[in-house]
């Protein structure tokens, strides 16, 4: 790409129907702000705070696409019941000049029977290790219901003013865990090849096209790699990528990796906040967590722009599909880095979280340095409400359901 090509990332740009302000892209995190499902009031003001601050679109995670979909207590639910309260998020974030998308996703195997109330799905009979619980195969039938349910839940969106919708093809989610041979090891026609394993993500990116036609932008989260020995890799997750491309439902991929089923560090990278996971746990968790915790989450020493080397492996075969970088994005430095390297959108979570003003502040100032450290203890706080631990008016507040400390093994996503 020629010098004179770069685009500046603080112009605006086109995301499918939709004109953002810039391209910085706030990134899914688990908020703990809707104790009963709904949008809150501090739920809008939580990413009110990345508006103010400059991001061209924030991301409302997680939205469960089914009730047996969710991952944590309190999820919102696309049903609807949410409507009324989806509307008034999304009116609060155009009155502040940004986009906002929310984040569609069915848990699979990371959801837990003991707030769902159902035995979670897989595609083929698994163990989690980290809920310590067996997930059931999942029927071709039921298969069918869901690529419903994800049409169903972007029909919502619509109807509640979203400017986007983000599929969660990632994290060993149900779509993503069809991806993993660990995971997949069904004998039909959604199993055995990448491109057989593929099949189900494709339908449900069909579908959801098909529902919102050119109202609102449709993105898909995919993890390259997992980090986990068999499962998802370059390999396979190219092609996937490559067929998504191919069927021109996307108007963008935001690629991730990593997975909330083990070795949840190799998201994140840094340190690894065993003490404080195990201080939210109740026993004998919270002794297993001391003990193994970082044999089970894994080890991984951050550096700027971690996911960059797998990621520009994806820049040459997208034809149809623009591509958004995610993590380790701290300064303005990393912003023009991914514009140079083919991406036409970055996504921040941490470094937000840290300071949600930094977009504004990068484009008064270039040399300006994003205050993470890192040190990754706001990935415990989704037990409660997310947080940087670093901020004291948000770390002091009575956290929004006591539910979430007696959880174990889910991230910021």
């Amino acid at each position: 790409m020629a010098i004179n090509a770069i685009p500046d990332p603080f112009t605006p740009a086109s995301l499918g129907p939709v004109r953002l302000r810039n391209r910085i892209i706030k990134a899914a995190t688990s908020e703990g702000r809707s104790p009963k499902g709904l949008v809150t009031d501090e739920l809008i003001e939580f990413h009110r705070r990345y508006v103010d601050g400059g991001v061209g679109m924030t991301t409302l995670a997680y939205c469960c696409v089914a009730p047996e979909g969710a991952s944590a207590p309190g999820q919102i639910l696309m049903s609807p019941k949410a409507i009324p309260g989806l509307r008034k998020f999304t009116d609060s974030m155009h009155s502040g000049g940004a986009a906002a998308s929310a984040q569609l996703g069915h848990a699979g195997v990371v959801a837990s029977k003991k707030f769902t109330g159902t035995t979670p799905m897989a595609p083929s009979r698994f163990f989690n290790p980290s809920s310590l619980q067996y997930c059931r195969g999942i029927t071709t039938d039921e298969i069918a219901r869901v690529v419903d349910q994800f049409g169903e839940a972007a029909d919502v969106a619509v109807q509640s003013g979203f400017d986007a919708v983000e599929l969660h093809f990632g994290h060993l989610y149900l779509p993503s865990s069809f991806l993993s041979p660990k995971l997949n090891r069904r004998k039909d026609s959604y199993g055995g090849s990448i491109d057989n394993r593929s099949r189900f993500v494709r339908e449900v990116a069909q579908r959801v096209r098909e529902t919102v036609g050119d109202k609102i932008a449709v993105i898909a989260k995919i993890s390259m790699d997992d980090g986990i020995h068999g499962s998802i890799w370059l390999t396979e997750s190219l092609r996937t990528a490559q067929l998504l491309d191919q069927d021109a439902n996307l108007d963008a991929i935001e690629l991730t990796q990593g997975s909330s089923v083990s070795r949840q560090m190799y998201l994140f990278r840094g340190d690894v906040p065993v003490d404080e996971f195990a201080a939210v746990m109740p026993q004998p968790l919270k002794a297993g967590v001391r003990m193994f915790g970082k044999q089970m989450m894994g080890q991984y020493p951050y550096r700027d722009l971690y996911m960059l080397e797998s990621a520009r492996q994806f820049v040459p075969l997208m034809r149809n599909t623009k591509l958004i970088l995610l993590g380790g994005i701290t300064n303005h430095e990393h912003l023009v880095t991914g514009m140079r390297e083919g991406f036409e959108f970055v996504a921040m979570a941490r470094a937000l979280l840290r300071e949600p003003d930094l977009p504004t502040r990068m484009m008064d100032d270039p040399t300006v340095q994003s205050r993470c450290n890192h040190c990754n203890k706001c990935m415990v706080t989704v037990f409660g409400r997310t947080h940087c631990v670093l901020d004291p008016g948000q770390r002091y507040r009575k956290p929004a359901t006591a539910e979430f400390a007696a959880e174990q093994g889910k991230g910021v996503k």
